[in-house]
């Protein structure tokens, strides 16, 4: 893993059914960073504003970040992609709901796979650009 955090923040509250932790992996650290900057923009994070960074391992890279996704947002405008890339995410199927339709309306997403638990979700998505977008801004 390239990129690593401490324990989350009270903004996520580790406990909350309304907690998704999102991995990102099989792209650009530009691409993680803006698939992070949408969900930083409509959901409470532990990931403040930290941009993904590549380190020197010989790895490949996969970053993550968990989301408190205790509501809908409203609109979210397309964001351009370079490549695509894979997210898992994992949590109560509410909240994992919410972000999942957060990033389809920002990228072109795909399910890729979905599991189901007792009380809890994991899904991965295939995110490609959005159709009609912006290339993300320049720092997110």
């Amino acid at each position: 893993m390239n990129d690593t955090h401490g324990p989350a923040s009270r903004t996520t509250q580790p406990d909350s059914p309304d907690l998704v932790q999102v991995v990102l992996g099989e792209c650009s650290a530009a691409d993680a960073d803006a698939v992070f900057g949408v969900l930083r923009t409509h959901f409470p994070s532990d990931r403040g504003e930290d941009a993904p960074h590549r380190t020197e391992q010989p790895r490949p890279a996969v970053w993550t970040g968990a989301f408190l996704a205790a509501h809908s947002p409203g609109p979210v405008r397309g964001v351009l992609l370079a490549g695509p890339v894979t997210a898992d995410l994992q949590g109560g199927p509410v909240a994992v709901g919410r972000l999942r339709a957060t990033l389809a309306s920002a990228f072109v997403a795909a399910d890729t796979g979905t599991a189901s638990g007792d009380q809890e979700v994991q899904v991965q998505l295939r995110l490609t650009g959005a159709e009609h977008g912006e290339p993300p801004l320049p720092g997110r």
